[in-house]
């Protein structure tokens, strides 16, 4: 299943921006990683804000939710992470349904 996540990310004001900065190192590694593996299909970072972009394809939603369990920004600042996910469907599978009905 193929699977929007859109993360928008801050950090409490008593963390360093450099400290910060050395979770996210971490977390960008396990996404390029990711990457490559096939999990993550694309992912991006979007300019001017805290804020990361992916499609990522997993078996199940259960399997996603423990996937973003033990990302190293949920596990080391999790309660300053909002997550968004939204399931896709691919088009053509939908254009298929729509001419049946048509």
């Amino acid at each position: 299943m193929l699977y929007h996540v859109d993360f928008h990310i801050e950090y409490p004001a008593s963390m360093s921006q450099k400290d910060f900065f050395s979770i996210w190192a971490r977390e960008a590694e396990g996404a390029l990683g990711a990457k490559k593996a096939g999990v993550v299909i694309d992912i991006w970072k979007c300019v001017g804000s805290r804020r990361v972009v992916a499609i990522v394809n997993v078996d199940s939603p259960d399997t996603l939710d423990q996937i973003l369990l033990d990302l190293p920004l949920m596990k080391e600042n999790g309660q300053h992470v909002q997550i968004d996910v939204t399931p896709l469907r691919r088009y053509e599978d939908f254009a298929t349904d729509v001419k049946k009905r048509a």
